[in-house]
């Protein structure tokens, strides 16, 4: 049954831990919330910043696709820009082979740190993804031979030798983390799965606006004779669960204002600062603005249906996994939300539910 969660992991670990630790971790969560139902896992790719250590994200789905039984694993995302076309799409469809058709294709623009240290301009960054998109996709799910030349890459009569193992072709998603309507004009224009952050990165000047980047999507789509499919979009953002409000507020607290001040504030060089919130209600702030979940199951559920309204509705919750609390507090909060909140969102504890009322109401 379709718990219609999955997880995002960036993944960001704050520095200090042993960073063998830290890649198993992220192996073992995935096999974790696998055997909870989780639906989709998701694999980010950093090379600066100090506190994002996965820069082989492929080969970090190659090895849960082999401790996994059913979740899907995606990656989340390949930066198009730094990567030539050719490379990613044979690197997809091995992936679709090894998962056995459990891969989603996620490609974005990359964040700006890493482009500057590979000598890509940040104005070049959305040129490139534009320019590569198609052609991956071509080599991915079409049949043609490609020949393309742009400043970056070239291409001859390519076509990729390995065959997909997906028949009605891989999956493609493209994320849309903050205000530019780019993406999400490029997922409708390809006919490409959409990926949102509910909230601007901490520094960013705006909020995003969630509805309308499903809107600027649609019309594209229209535009160029796709259609865009609420229940293949995906929203991520933090949500830590415990089994009462004080509880999930302490566990995260701490951990928070390290992913603020030190990830965002120090190393990215964000400016983090909250005008008119008081010093220790920054994590109060970034739920009231839709930027995170935090509270008991009961909060949880009534958040979530919140932001299914705000956006007109989206297929899976994306818990974006910032290591806020202990790897034993984060399984904790995986545990309740797949057995205490996904439930109420897809329904599945109705039947149990009305059994009880109807053997209650028989014997009056």
């Amino acid at each position: 049954m379709h718990s219609r969660v999955g997880i995002f992991l960036s993944p960001v670990n704050e520095p200090g831990q042993d960073p063998h630790l830290v890649l198993s971790r992220q192996l073992d969560l995935v096999e974790k919330v696998d055997a909870l139902n989780f639906d989709e896992a998701w694999f980010g790719e950093h090379h600066t910043l100090g506190w994002g250590l996965v820069g082989a994200p492929e080969t970090m789905i190659a090895a849960a696709s082999q401790r996994t039984r059913q979740i899907k694993l995606a990656n989340g995302v390949v930066p198009l820009p730094w990567h030539h076309p050719f490379h990613v799409a044979s690197r997809a469809v091995h992936l679709d082979h090894l998962t056995r058709g459990r891969y989603i294709l996620g490609v974005g623009p990359g964040i700006f740190p890493d482009a500057q240290m590979l000598g890509i301009e940040a104005s070049e960054q959305r040129t490139r993804l534009a320019e590569a998109l198609p052609t991956v996709i071509e080599l991915v799910n079409g049949e043609e031979r490609i020949t393309d030349k742009t400043d970056w890459y070239g291409l001859r009569d390519a076509k990729l030798q390995l065959p997909r193992y997906t028949p009605g072709g891989l999956e493609v998603a493209i994320a849309s983390g903050g205000t530019s309507p780019t993406s999400p004009l490029l997922a409708g224009r390809h006919g490409t799965s959409l990926v949102s952050f509910a909230l601007s990165q901490p520094g960013a000047p705006k909020t995003i606006d969630l509805a309308r980047q499903w809107s600027y999507a649609e019309e594209a789509a229209e535009e160029h004779g796709h259609i865009m499919r609420r229940d293949s979009w995906r929203v991520a953002l933090p949500l830590h669960v415990a089994e009462t409000r004080e509880q999930a507020f302490a566990d995260v607290r701490e951990g928070f204002d390290r992913w603020l001040f030190d990830f965002f504030g120090r190393a990215a060089g964000r400016d983090v600062s909250t005008p008119g919130v008081p010093k220790g209600h920054e994590l109060e702030a970034r739920i009231e603005a839709g930027g995170a979940i935090v509270g008991s199951p009961e909060d949880v559920v009534e958040s979530i249906q919140r932001l299914q309204e705000r956006t007109g509705g989206f297929g899976n919750l994306l818990v974006y996994v910032p290591d806020w609390c202990s790897w034993e507090k984060t399984d904790r909060s995986m545990e309740l939300l797949a057995r205490y909140v996904a439930p109420r969102l897809t329904g599945a504890v109705a039947r149990p539910e009305e059994s009880i009322e109807h053997i209650v109401a028989s014997r009056g």
